[in-house]
């Protein structure tokens, strides 16, 4: 038996990976054909600033992430809903908010330590059962979710005014699409850190479009590609003594570069077939 599989932080780090790979890839789908992907940032940084909230006051910073992504999501999009701002303004606003809450916190709380390294890079060492149990939860969750709006979601990704003329409830959709995405960065915390958790909701996207036709396929790719990243950066950074978040992201680049090498030999085989 390979000795990653000897330890049990490990398995739970690798399930907890997955289990990410899986969770970011689908909601980023979304995200990315709507041109939001900083909200994956925004969201990530109020995370943040709850993880200082809850090391500061040490009640569970987990649940005060939690609860202060679900906040950031909900004011994002009634900021963007009601037209006070445009969704870029309305994003860049919350994510600097958040990001000043959380350098005071941290200053008044006497700086960094190591529990907060681990939330900001992600620890192969702090993932727990509980965290486990969440995010498979959220899974359950999330995919039930997508599995029975795809079409509205689709719809709306593709173009949100046409989807609320045909009927779509796009205000509630664009709710919950942004909660859920809040819960997910905050709860994949452990695994690649709240700093990089967004290029996994973005990076596997990219190579499921550039490899993949229709949007099923791109996802179910994206998921693949998140999946392999989190396995292998893992495996990575075990044998490395490595970042966690670090080589799951730098795993997921070096994926996208070799989608984007194949697509290009793809086009020029055809190119000279014809």
């Amino acid at each position: 038996m390979p000795a990653i599989l000897q330890y049990e932080f490990m398995l739970r780090a690798l399930a907890g990976g997955i289990l990410v790979g899986v969770l970011a890839p689908v909601l980023g789908t979304f995200v990315v054909l709507r041109r939001l992907s900083l909200i994956a940032d925004t969201l990530a940084h109020v995370a943040l600033m709850g993880v200082a909230i809850g090391l500061a006051s040490r009640f569970l910073p987990t649940l005060v992430a939690l609860f202060a992504a679900t906040a950031g999501a909900i004011v994002v999009e009634q900021l963007r809903a009601r037209g006070r701002l445009p969704g870029d303004v309305a994003l860049a606003v919350v994510l600097y908010g958040s990001l000043a809450v959380a350098v005071v916190v941290i200053g008044a709380a006497g700086g960094f330590n190591v529990d907060l390294f681990s939330f900001l890079f992600g620890s192969i060492l702090s993932v727990a059962p509980l965290d486990l149990w969440l995010l498979a939860a959220l899974a359950v969750v999330v995919l039930l979710f997508v599995a029975l709006f795809f079409v509205d979601l689709a719809q709306m990704a593709f173009d949100e005014d046409l989807a609320r003329v045909s009927g779509v409830r796009t205000d509630w959709l664009n709710l919950a699409l942004a909660v859920l995405t809040g819960a997910t960065i905050t709860l994949s915390m452990r695994v690649v850190g709240v700093l990089l958790i967004g290029a996994m909701l973005v990076i596997p996207v990219l190579v499921g479009l550039r490899l993949a036709r229709g949007l099923r396929a791109a996802m179910a790719t994206a998921v693949l590609a998140g999946v392999l990243s989190a396995a292998a950066g893992l495996t990575l950074a075990f044998y490395g003594d490595l970042s966690a978040g670090g080589s799951i992201v730098l795993t997921a680049l070096l994926l996208l570069v070799l989608a984007n090498l194949w697509a290009r030999w793809q086009l020029w085989r055809r190119t000279t077939a014809a």
